[in-house]
């Protein structure tokens, strides 16, 4: 925006970093729309582009296109994983309802990439509460280990709530294969460390839970998560 100046707003996946949404690629082109009048002049790397019409917010003395517009305007050339990561955390953050999810779908027709996309609306889960855990369940989709369910409620005998688990595999009866994702920002302070260390003791000590940990090297590596969860789903004792 600063580089092509006060008429240029921020598009697609830039106006979506700009809106805070998480799970886009670590690097993205910088992209800007500009006025069908303006001239079209390519600088430092920056993507320019027109549209008949942008839906623009203010971000602070300048421009950014609206959530809605953003996402039909970036899904279709993200990467698959970050695209669904991407819907996923405005579901789960309220930034985005069913509703408009619909409305991001029906822009998306037509567009260049539209039928890349076309099976990944059916993978989005409001659910995931980070692009992590969205990366670590669509390897385990990929690898035919998927997850019965997400953010698995753990009670002891009494009822009393104990933890919720990422990502759940039912074991039978009421029993629960669970992977939990740590991300660094939340699990390696002391505190965190303390706490998440007493809650496995007490999912553990239930007796209806196996609980595998994970890591953003795990993810990186991609193989390493479906490849624990189908050995321990292998493994499982048969229920009478």
């Amino acid at each position: 925006m600063l580089a092509h100046g006060p008429t240029a707003v921020a598009v697609g996946s830039c106006a979506l970093a700009l809106h805070g949404v998480r799970g886009l690629p670590a690097s993205i082109v910088p992209e800007v729309a500009l006025p069908s009048t303006h001239p079209r002049r390519v600088r430092d790397g920056i993507r320019v582009r027109q549209f008949r019409e942008v839906e623009a917010e203010r971000f602070g003395s300048r421009a950014v296109s609206a959530l809605v517009p953003a996402l039909a305007q970036s899904v279709p050339e993200l990467p698959r994983d970050n695209a669904i990561a991407v819907l996923d955390d405005v579901l789960f953050r309220g930034l985005l309802t069913g509703q408009s999810l619909d409305e991001v779908r029906q822009r998306v027709l037509g567009r260049r990439g539209s039928s890349r996309c076309a099976e990944w609306w059916d993978l989005v889960d409001p659910g995931a509460e980070s692009p992590l855990e969205t990366f670590a369940r669509l390897q385990c989709i990929d690898a035919g280990v998927a997850p019965d369910r997400l953010q698995v409620e753990i009670r002891d005998d009494d009822g009393r709530f104990l933890g919720r688990g990422d990502l759940g595999w039912q074991l039978g009866g009421d029993r629960w294969l669970i992977a939990e994702i740590d991300g660094r920002e939340f699990h390696e302070t002391p505190d965190a460390v303390l706490h998440d260390r007493r809650r496995q003791n007490a999912l553990l000590a239930t007796g209806r839970v196996e609980l595998l940990r994970f890591t953003s090297a795990d993810i990186a590596a991609r193989t390493v998560i479906p490849t624990a969860i189908r050995a321990a789903l292998t493994r499982r004792p048969t229920m009478p």
